[in-house]
């Protein structure tokens, strides 16, 4: 009884005790200061500032009198050991016995290393890289009975591939058949058109089989080195590269381009989601492709 009258007379319950709080005096909003005088900006970025390199951009910009330099020098190496020895009043014969005959013997040896080193320099250039005009004619061969959708969505990535990459061609084969062929392709000796896809020949060769077998993209950057380029007559003969586009394991999409080693990593990636997009697609409608194949392209 002690212990409840001392809690009832230090705490006193009062059920109608308001919760509510006093307002605070923080502020209830902040406002940022846009000032430009604070102390962050007045400070300034501290950090690495990013340097140029002065003498590999001169290099860059004056590249045949760098590759000539080793010449010049040489030269005028050549020059000054003759004209030394002329006018120090040495014996023009070598003379094994002389420290001056063998001083001579190798500054000539290193004058006419650098001679030969700038002539090797000026022979040796980078192969320039250029676009080339594909030779063939144009086609836009579609199959008729693909619904409305899948043309759309292989229009689409016909579009963005040659908008963006160096594309030129573009063949999509799928469950055996080809559903797509448009863009440059190689011109028929017979008639002048378009050289149609012969899937099942194309899918018997060791180019498609290769990159089913692996399931990855496989990208040819220059198709001239490679002997497998004779299992595609359907491209221009002058196609520069080409990427092998598995779509899931029923297809594939072949790209060719006009530049050799024309696409870049990024254009490869995006490429691969293009082609997963489009497996997709034309899985939702196997059953449309299947009834193409039965009825006919």
């Amino acid at each position: 009884m002690e212990a409840g009258s001392i809690l009832n007379s230090i705490i006193p319950w009062n059920p109608k005790r308001s919760l509510c709080r006093k307002p605070s005096n923080f502020p209830r909003f902040v406002r940022a200061s846009s000032s430009p005088q604070s102390q962050e900006q007045k400070r300034g970025y501290r950090g690495p500032k990013p340097t140029r390199d002065w003498v590999a951009d001169w290099v860059r910009n004056n590249d045949d009198a760098v590759r000539s330099l080793p010449i010049y020098v040489g030269g005028a190496s050549l020059l000054a050991v003759l004209f030394n020895r002329t006018v120090s009043g040495i014996a023009p014969v070598a003379d094994a016995s002389s420290s001056q005959s063998r001083a001579d013997l190798l500054t000539l040896s290193l004058a006419v290393t650098n001679i030969l080193t700038g002539l090797v320099w000026l022979s040796i250039r980078p192969k320039s890289i250029s676009v080339v005009n594909p030779e063939g004619v144009e086609c836009r061969n579609i199959c008729s009975r693909l619904p409305d959708l899948v043309v759309s969505e292989l229009l689409w990535a016909w579009e963005s591939l040659s908008a963006v990459t160096c594309c030129r061609s573009l063949v999509v084969i799928y469950d055996s058949i080809c559903i797509l062929q448009i863009g440059m392709a190689a011109e028929s000796r017979n008639d002048g058109e378009a050289v149609t896809v012969d899937a099942s020949k194309l899918m018997q060769g060791s180019v498609y089989q290769g990159v089913m077998r692996s399931g990855a993209q496989s990208y040819l950057a220059n198709l001239l080195l490679y002997p497998g380029r004779s299992e595609l007559p359907f491209l221009p003969s002058n196609t520069q590269a080409v990427i092998l586009q598995p779509l899931g394991d029923k297809g594939i999409a072949i790209i060719g381009g006009d530049t050799i080693r024309g696409f870049t990593t990024s254009d490869q990636s995006w490429i691969a989601f293009i082609g997963e997009k489009l497996d997709a697609t034309l899985s939702k409608y196997a059953n449309a492709v299947s009834l193409v194949m039965q009825d006919g392209i």
